[in-house]
This record gives C-alpha cells, structure tokens and sequence, in this order.
C-alpha cells in the first residue's frame, strides 16, 4: 500500500539555490527509500531547480499535484522559505494531511552559508494557523536523522487514516438489537463531517441472496473448502457448515457490490431463529480479508475498526471486543471478548483454529502490545478513546478473548464512564496511539487518551 505524497521545498530567492537544491534531494533521497511512499516533487524545468519560491511555482505545483492526486502534503523549509507559495498549495488540498518541518543548520553553516530555516518556518507555520489548516510538525531536522524518518512513518500511517476514512461506506445489515440503545448511531452527522454513507439491507434480504446461491457455485465451493482447511469443524453442530459458508457469500456479495469498507451485522437474534446459524467466525473471516465486520450493528465499532486497519497500513487486522470483566485476581486486567468473533490470524501459534456450536470461533490469542480504540458521538461531536495494553499469556480464556493488562484499570474504567463510552471497543496489535491521534486532528474528532 503505497501513500502519494506531495513534497513542498520550499526556498527564499535571497538564498543560494544551490543550496536549497542540494537539500532538496537529500530530503528526496530519504524519502525515496521509505516504505509505502511515493514522492511527488516538481522538477527543473517545471521549476527553478525543482524549488517552490513564487506565486508562478505553486501554481504549477498545485497543478502537479492535482494531477498525481496526492493524499498528503510535506512542507520543508530549505532555507528560510517562502511563506506565501508554501501555504498557497497547502490551501489548495484542504482535504490533505499536511507535514511542516524546518531543515536543520549544519557546523561551520554561517554569514551567507545560512539556511535560517529555523526562523522561517515560524511564517509558514503562521500562515497555515491563521487559515485554520491543520498541520503536524516534525521539528527542526535533517532528512537523514531518525526523528524526520519516524515523523514521515507517522505520517504516511495518518495520510492511510483520513483518506480511508473519509467517504467510507459501511453496510448495515439488519437493525440493531431491540434493547441496546448502546449501538445507535447519527447517520446525518457522519454524512456532513466524514462524507460517509450507510447503505441498509434487512437481514432477510442477505438470507434470500445467501439461499439463492447455487450448489455448484464456485464461491460457495471455495468457501466451505477453506472454512474446512483453516479451522477443526469436529465440535460444529452438524448441517452448520455449509449454513456459514452461504451467509458468507451472501455478506460477500452484499459488500463487493456496494463497495463497503466494513459492516455491523444483527447478529442475534434474528440470525439464529431465522438462518440456525450464528455468523460470529465469518465475521473474523471477512475482517480478514479487510471488511471490517462489527457485532450488533455497531456502526461506530466499524468505524473504530476501521481507523485501526487504517493506521496499520492494512498489515493487521482488530478484534471487536466487549470490555467485559475485571481479572478476579489480577490487578489492572480485564478480558477483551466477543462471542467468537475475533479474526484467525490473531491466533496464538500453539492454538489450533475452531468453529464450535452453531458457528463460533474458539481460539486462544497471541499475546503481545495492543491499542484499544473507541469512537463515539455526541451531540454531533465525535471522539474517539485511545489507550494501549498488553495481552497477557492466560490458561483460561473464554472462546477468542483475550486477558489485557492495562496501566490503571481504575482510571480506564472511569474514564469509559464519564465520557459515554459504551461497551465496544476495538482491539488491534501495535502501538498506534500518537498515529490515531494525530489523524483526528484532521478529522476534527476529539481525542481523550488514558
């Protein structure tokens, strides 16, 4: 997966070109060799030694990137900048992220030799600020210094964030269940603030698609083949199978067709009187294949699912858990669960996959660092919590759950119930907190972090 960036060298005439050009292409260098980037930089001739100093070069430049569709925009001072082309093509993509950092002096850099980036930068700075574009700063760096190439990972994995967001559509399948209040959710107010849409459909409807697939249908085919090779089906209730695997086809379909980036499924108790079947494990299966896939038409679980597959880059997949129960003995513990539902390749190795009852995943998960995330709203405000755990190596777990070591359960737990956080939450492997972060200050969504 690959980020298109814009890159903005941006140079004061008064200065050297040679200089700033020599540093431009030690940033382009740098920024060459990086995973998941590729670089968009207007060249000589399409400008002067391929900087950015006037009104006519970013002109062009707006164009360049226009045409490459950049998802996101750096801004780095090669010397001291000018201020006014920089923030002409940063307000040209109000949409795009955007990435400023000031180019560090070098020793024995003095008189005319000074890039003075340090004190101009603070103009750039001010004139996204008093136009109300939101930025990141990296700092005061050179390209080949760790602090820039950590600040640009961050950002490439925030660029993935807002633009998978932003006018994502996510299917609704069936209402949610009667008595949980828990999993409304304000369709116009996603609509107006992430251009997002939900698409509905009863569950009647994906039965119907799901019964009207044939016996011999190659999907159907593949799909009970690799429920069978990838799990032990030995405790699975008899004639069940096959029930999974055309309810996955019938969500399949339901999601190619609408272009879905994830879907809250009512999956009790309609699914079960009406189908027999519960769609728990192939709700795992389709997160991980990269169709996010909520329990009890949770919409905001699917967007925080979403944020997280988002900020990874699509390398991992979250788990959507119940903050269930505090460890009976363990300080700050709690378990992460939710009904067998949890993606399979977040088992631990030394556990075999299963499909028990009448479709339930059974599965111990692999220990290691996790960040927890929730979204939720309120009065057309969005917020999202953010914290970080640790899965913990536990005997005794129930179906995919998970026991999670928090720093302070107490203040976690408090928190949840202060700010009107619900039950759900999203659970993925890794350490994405400043990068979620971050991405909400783009998406104009309220960040509490514990």
């Amino acid at each position: 997966m690959k980020i298109r960036i814009g890159f903005v060298p941006s140079h004061r005439a008064m200065f050297r070109d040679s200089d700033s050009f020599e540093m431009r292409n030690r940033v382009l260098r740098v920024l060459l060799k990086m995973e998941n980037v590729e670089v968009i930089v207007p060249n000589d001739p399409l400008t002067q030694k391929g900087l950015v100093r006037n009104d006519e070069d970013a002109e062009k430049t707006i164009e360049l990137f226009r045409q490459a569709r950049v998802e996101g925009i750096i801004i780095g001072a090669m010397n001291f900048g000018d201020e006014i082309s920089a923030v002409s093509v940063a307000s040209a993509f109000s949409l795009c992220p955007k990435l400023v950092f000031a180019v560090k002096e070098e020793p024995k850099i003095t008189g005319e030799e000074r890039r003075d980036s340090f004190c101009g930068t603070l103009s750039i700075a001010s004139g996204l600020y008093r136009r109300n574009i939101p930025f990141l700063f990296a700092g005061v760096c050179l390209p080949e210094e760790t602090t820039f190439k950590e600040a640009v990972t961050r950002f490439v994995r925030v660029c993935s964030v807002v633009n998978g967001f932003r006018g994502a559509k996510i299917g609704l399948v069936g209402p949610r269940p009667e008595r949980f209040e828990t999993c409304a959710f304000n369709e116009i107010a996603l609509s107006k603030q992430f251009n997002q849409r939900v698409v509905p459909v009863s569950s009647v409807d994906i039965f119907f698609i799901a019964d009207e697939i044939s016996e011999s249908d190659p999907m159907l085919q593949e799909t009970i083949r690799k429920i069978g090779d990838q799990s032990d089906l030995s405790n699975l209730a008899k004639n069940v199978l096959k029930k999974l695997a055309r309810l996955e086809c019938g969500l399949r379909k339901f999601a190619e067709e609408q272009k879905l980036s994830g879907i809250g499924i009512r999956c009790w108790p309609t699914t079960i009187r009406s189908y027999g079947v519960v769609p728990c494990h192939i709700m795992g299966r389709l997160t991980d294949d990269g169709i996010m896939s909520s329990c009890e038409a949770d919409i905001y679980g699917v967007l925080s699912m979403l944020l997280q597959y988002l900020v990874s880059m699509k390398t991992c997949v979250p788990h959507f858990i119940d903050w269930t129960v505090q460890h009976p003995e363990q300080e700050n513990v709690f378990l992460a669960w939710h009904c067998g539902n949890a993606p399979s390749s977040l088992a631990c190795e030394r556990s075999a996959v299963k499909v028990i009852g009448i479709g339930q995943g059974s599965f111990k998960l692999r220990t290691g660092e996790v960040t927890l995330c929730r979204l939720s709203e309120h009065d057309g405000k969005f917020k999202l919590l953010l914290t970080k755990g640790e899965v913990i190596d536990a005997e005794q777990v129930p179906q995919t759950g998970s026991w999670v070591k928090v720093p302070n359960l107490d203040n976690l737990y408090r928190t949840l119930v202060a700010e009107g956080f619900v039950h759900h939450a999203s659970m993925i492997y890794g350490d994405f907190v400043q990068a979620l972060s971050d991405a909400c200050k783009f998406l104009d969504i309220e960040v509490i972090t514990v």
